[in-house]
């Protein structure tokens, strides 16, 4: 045990890994263990978490790691051009064709493919993809020839793969082909001390880039960084570092109150779901309980007509709301007389009670009904407008801080008619 402790601090010091919690160590281990295999792995963490290194862990690992490793990133390749890039074409096999091209499956015969953002794939391209996992088989776009490659292919993932296969958008039987072995690369706010220690590396590495003294930061400071969740990961407290080296001129000492000026507020903006369909993975805690909170006041509301019909079977709806007025505030209804003296109600919700606000404070979510999907489309919009302008209509950059891919930002931009 001992020996393959050592191991695993070996591997992390060779690629680079900070930090010591056992979810991490656990996935270094898995990364060894399954490396002189040929057995395809699935890498699932947030964005930002370091999938890449683990694919680059396996691959100089293995018996291939004299073979070429290239890296894709899935959801930057557009759809019309990737089957393409991953498989190659022939002359003259689509407008723009004018020469042959060999595919990525191609040149890296004898190495490792990692396919990030898997996810993104389109449906066609994945079921080329798997008769390459299967049989080591495929065509060029435009040819009828069939080609052999040996190729041991790492992919990865920050969306619930499950939940895509689930709706249709990604292929059962590819999903269990790639997930031979499963990796799973904790978030850095479940990493605890290494968060510590990621911050003391990178600040010690900016102070020489920049040619200043290192950031050093106050117990206060230290706490209020593990308080963060860091939705970011290890990129955004890179970047975070990197911007407190360099405008911290005068004072290096870092404390809790000078750390929340460059501490972005989280969930400042609505999470973009309608009619509560989003993926889980896409909603944050804070918005997740307001789901949760208004559903729960649904069913109560529910429960409260459910007990006023059951009495009022028996001619009682009335006296029992009179002598309970809070508990029923809000249900409105009429009575009538029935032959049999039972009273009829009519338990329909009022627009009031649909729209009244939870007693929580929510931002932005207690809009009329009929106004909801609009205003929350609205804010989708807003919000690409102003990720673009951020950074100079870069798409790219864009799509990183909005954390979505490049080619689902270019359909939204296409969505709400933003080419301009």
């Amino acid at each position: 045990m001992a020996t393959q402790e050592a191991e695993i601090q070996s591997i992390k010091q060779r690629f680079g890994i900070i930090g010591n919690s056992p979810m991490l160590n656990h996935a270094v281990r898995v990364a060894m263990q399954v490396a002189p295999t040929d057995m395809s792995v699935l890498i699932t963490g947030e964005s930002g978490v370091g999938k890449e290194i683990f694919s680059k862990i396996i691959h100089h690992l293995s018996p291939r790691k004299h073979g070429q490793f290239i890296a894709i990133n899935c959801g930057s390749i557009p759809e019309g051009t990737i089957d393409s890039e991953l498989f190659g074409h022939e002359k003259g096999s689509f407008t723009g064709a004018h020469e042959a091209r060999k595919g990525y499956f191609e040149v890296t015969n004898g190495g490792t493919i990692f396919l990030d953002e898997i996810g993104e794939m389109p449906l066609g391209t994945q079921a080329r993809l798997l008769r390459v996992l299967e049989n080591g088989e495929f065509i060029k776009v435009g040819s009828s020839k069939v080609q052999k490659t040996d190729v041991r292919v790492v992919a990865a993932t920050n969306v619930n793969l499950m939940r895509n296969v689930e709706e249709g958008k990604f292929r059962e039987d590819l999903y269990y082909r790639l997930s031979s072995v499963p990796i799973f690369v904790p978030p850095l706010r479940e990493r605890g001390k290494d968060i510590e220690l990621l911050f003391r590396k990178f600040a010690t590495d900016f102070a020489e880039k920049y040619k200043v003294k290192p950031i050093v930061l106050t117990e206060d400071a230290k706490e209020a960084l593990l308080k963060y969740r860091f939705p970011g990961n290890i990129r955004q407290l890179k970047n975070l570092v990197e911007q407190i080296s360099v405008l911290s001129t005068d004072d290096k000492e870092v404390t809790a109150e000078k750390l929340a000026h460059y501490l972005p507020h989280e969930n400042t903006l609505p999470a973009l779901y309608r009619n509560g369909s989003a993926p889980a993975e896409t909603l944050s805690e804070r918005d997740i309980l307001y789901k949760v909170l208004f559903d729960m006041k649904k069913d109560v509301v529910d429960l409260k007509r459910i007990v006023l019909d059951l009495v009022s079977r028996q001619g009682n709806a009335a006296q029992l709301v009179k002598e309970n007025p809070g508990l029923f505030e809000g249900i409105h209804f009429t009575e009538t007389k029935q032959p049999e003296e039972h009273i009829v109600l009519n338990l329909s919700p009022t627009k009031k009670e649909l729209h009244q606000e939870a007693d929580v404070d929510v931002q932005d979510i207690s809009h009329e009904t009929e106004d909801n999907s609009l205003s929350i489309e609205q804010k989708e919009k807003e919000l690409i407008i102003k990720a673009l302008r951020k950074n100079n209509n870069k798409r790219k950059y864009a799509a990183r801080d909005l954390g979505i891919s490049e080619r689902t930002l270019y359909r939204k931009i296409k969505q709400y008619d933003l080419e301009d």
